[in-house]
Formats: C-alpha cells, sequence, structure tokens
C-alpha cells in the first residue's frame, strides 16, 4: 500500500526531497497561494508549526498557480514572501500542480486517500491534509478550515 513516504518533491531551494524523510511525523500537507484570500493562514500554520513540531508535527507547503493565479512568483519570491510577510520556518516546497494532466503524484495519492465532498479535485488554495506517523492520509479539510480549526485533529494525530 502506497503512502505519502513514497513520493519525492523537490524543495524551495531545488533540493529533490523524499518524503520519507518525515517518517514517523505528522503531517499537514497544504496547497498554499500567495494573493489568496486565504494567505493569512501562513500565520496560523506557523503558528501550529512552532507550538507541535517538537512533538512531531511538520508543515509542508506546496504552492500552486492553478486558482485565479494566486501564486504568479518564482520560488525565490515565494520563499521572500513567506518568510517577510508570515515569518514562515516550515518547509516550502517549488511551485506544483494539484489539479490535471500535470498534477505532482503526491497529490495524486493524497485525492485518491481523501477524496473531497463533489469531487477528488482540489477546489482552492489552502486544501489541508493531515498524514498520520505512519504516512496514511487521515482526513482533509476545506480551504475555508482555518488552521487552528483543525488543531484538535493534530493533537490527536500526534498521541498516536
Amino acid at each position: 500500500m502506497l503512502t505519502v513516504y513514497d513520493f519525492n518533491a523537490k524543495l524551495n531551494s531545488g533540493e529533490d526531497k523524499p518524503l520519507a524523510h518525515y517518517r514517523g511525523k505528522v503531517l499537514l500537507i497544504v496547497n498554499t497561494a500567495s494573493k489568496c484570500g486565504y494567505t493569512p493562514q501562513y500565520e496560523g500554520l506557523e503558528e501550529l508549526y512552532k507550538k507541535y513540531r517538537e512533538q512531531g508535527l511538520e508543515v509542508l507547503a506546496f504552492p500552486c498557480d492553478q486558482f485565479g493565479h494566486q501564486e504568479p512568483g518564482s520560488d525565490d519570491e515565494i520563499r521572500g514572501f513567506c518568510q517577510h510577510n508570515y515569518g514562515v520556518s516550515f518547509p516550502l516546497f517549488s511551485k506544483i500542480e494539484v489539479n490535471g494532466e500535470g498534477t505532482h503524484p503526491l497529490y495524486q495519492h493524497l485525492k485518491a486517500e481523501a477524496g473531497g465532498l463533489l469531487t477528488d479535485g482540489i477546489k482552492w488554495n489552502f486544501t489541508k491534509f493531515l498524514i498520520a506517523r505512519d504516512g496514511r492520509v487521515l482526513d482533509r479539510f476545506a480551504p475555508f478550515s482555518k488552521p487552528s480549526d483543525i488543531e484538535e485533529d493534530i493533537v490527536e494525530a500526534l498521541k498516536s
């Protein structure tokens, strides 16, 4: 059975990162954008990361420009924006596609494991996937779900 640990993704720095590096951690995987109404969620994601990383939480941000051209910048511009405006210290990955023919293999897996309400497709920026320590997808959260709204779910995942 496939888990998120079977995939690789390119970090914002250009380094290829096997997600197996995060084995044993609870992951919150989020498709992000810098010019979106949900962009302030970066602040809440950073708060969760700082609060729970010592207990094993990793937040993994995957910028995506498929929704309203809300992530037009280069990897360097995205990194600068996130660090300057929100103090983001969790891993940022290179821009990917989460829908369509160019969907990143990780997102193909995530959508297959935790489909959406009407379709499996990602509806908008800041869709969140909570991943168990063993790499299984535990849950999927809509873009409007603030990071603080899912803190209880994260705490439960960290306990197991």
